[in-house]
């Protein structure tokens, strides 16, 4: 009897799960769910992009899996990534909620904030104080190059040796948007920026790793002592010490003579007062950390990747090297119009950028609005994953789409051309706000050391292993490259 019961009660268990994890009508396709699994154990745990690539060469470029019991819809190269992101891009603009990654955020900063009026106030709020403090023009210029400074500091060191890049790379984009942020930059050695860039580093690979699936995939796991808790414990750092910068910012401020990001956000609580606005400590707290995270990571991996090219590919530099002095002449460095006048190096910078393929995912979207995507029905609140990295690997889109190779973006006349499948930071109304501070870091820093120093891979390293670390962002695996100075001014 009490078996039969419990037979009936597993049966009848099975039959709601599976009700839960069918497909609307006219939703995308893809593979058959598991009960409770969904599709997790179709995935590599290590990388699941050659996953989703058999599964687009199946099911065509919109398919869905299943997390759980939760289906997510994934957008296969330019023409579905742009009618989402752009076409219907209001449609398209939510982030989904309760993930792992919200979950560590608690709802705040600017990347994971779902659309709606709270979101428009601090995406604009941080675009026109990024503006302010120079973004675009001379005075950001001048914090790259004064963070430079310390880079050729540390590269000549290490003139006719072999180095490893990789903190160097990380220290120098953390200092630069902190420049921004905080008003300060940290010394290498400082060990406030080596915590940063640790816990960083740590949640980019946990939150994008197989323990996140498993959180993700089954809640009742989340309070048990499991690897994802790391995540939690290192966000719980970071919140201190971002707070940490707070008081220490309200006790030293003028109201209303700015320094720097935080000063500004604290400018506008006091002109919006306590009724009822969004800009709050909490908040601010959770927007730095963003802000910090989104400007250290993406770029140091993505001048991490470019290096690592360049000194496989001698005649690439080398090229880059010689439009670079042509072009500057006897200027002691460059500005960021000079990439007008350097096509070659302008090519080299996004290729460096599309074989770098930093954040492959893209931050996860939902839709807000049950609507239509190229003939399927998408229901409001389901989460879209734009793979953007089979934008910038597709065949047809590319002359070389899976090599390096500067080419891609020159045409027969060798201009500079920037074709429509390049979306490194996203399309539409979230695209990466920090993009402009993103791209002319990578040219100064990419020109101003390309200009003084020659790269090369080390003759007793081996072969270089091009396979990326996945994670939020793609970063390549630790290297060294031996550092040769072309110029002493």
């Amino acid at each position: 009897m009490w078996a039969a019961l419990i037979l009936l009660w597993i049966c009848v268990c099975l039959v709601l799960v599976q009700l839960r994890t069918r497909r609307p009508n006219k939703f995308p396709p893809g593979p058959r769910p598991l009960p409770f699994f969904g599709n997790l154990l179709e995935f590599s745990v290590l990388n699941p992009l050659n996953d989703l690539q058999r599964m687009s060469d199946k099911y065509g470029k919109i398919f869905s899996v299943f997390i759980g019991s939760r289906p997510a819809v994934f957008l296969h190269g330019v023409e579905a990534i742009k009618e989402a992101l752009v076409t219907k891009g209001v449609d398209f603009a939510g982030r989904p909620q309760g993930l792992m990654v919200n979950d560590i955020t608690q709802g705040r900063g600017v990347i994971l904030v779902d659309y709606g009026s709270s979101w428009r106030d601090h995406r604009r709020f941080a675009l026109m104080t990024l503006r302010n403090f120079g973004l675009g023009k001379q005075s950001m210029e001048e914090r790259i190059y004064g963070e430079l400074s310390y880079v050729i500091a540390e590269l000549d060191q290490s003139v006719g040796k072999s180095m490893s890049p990789q903190t160097m790379f990380h220290n120098a984009a953390s200092n630069i948007i902190c420049t921004v942020l905080f008003g300060a930059r940290y010394e290498y050695n400082d060990e406030a920026l080596k915590i940063f860039i640790k816990l960083y580093t740590e949640n980019a690979k946990i939150t994008n790793g197989p323990w996140a699936m498993v959180y993700d995939t089954f809640p009742m796991v989340r309070s048990w002592p499991l690897p994802f808790q790391r995540a939690f414990e290192n966000a719980a750092i970071a919140q201190k010490m971002s707070m940490d910068l707070i008081n220490h910012h309200k006790k030293t401020r003028i109201p209303g003579q700015p320094r720097d990001f935080i000063d500004c956000y604290l400018d506008e609580m006091d002109k919006r007062g306590e009724d009822g606005s969004t800009f709050v400590e909490p908040q601010l707290m959770m927007y730095i950390l963003d802000l910090h995270f989104a400007g250290t990571d993406t770029t140091s991996n993505t001048l991490l990747t470019a290096f690592l090219y360049l000194s496989t590919h001698p005649d690439i530099q080398e090229k880059c090297y010689q439009e670079i002095e042509e072009v500057l002449e006897d200027k002691d460095q460059a500005c960021f119009e000079d990439r007008h006048r350097m096509p070659y190096t302008q090519a080299v910078v996004h290729e460096s950028q599309r074989i770098a393929n930093t954040v492959p995912l893209s931050v996860f979207h939902c839709t807000t609005k049950d609507t239509e995507l190229l003939g399927y029905h998408i229901p409001k609140g389901t989460l879209i994953v734009p793979n953007l990295g089979s934008a910038m690997r597709e065949e047809g889109q590319w002359k070389f789409p899976h090599e390096f190779n500067p080419s891609n973006f020159l045409n027969e006349q060798g201009e500079f051309e920037k074709p429509e499948a390049f979306m490194p930071f996203s399309v539409g109304p979230r695209v990466c706000l920090g993009e402009g501070l993103a791209r002319m870091e990578l040219f100064l820093i990419m020109v101003t050391l390309l200009r003084r120093f020659k790269f090369a891979w080390p003759e007793d390293a081996g072969d270089p292993d091009f396979t990326p670390v996945f994670g939020v962002t793609l970063t390549p695996k630790p290297y060294s490259m031996t550092v040769t100075l072309r110029r002493t001014e």
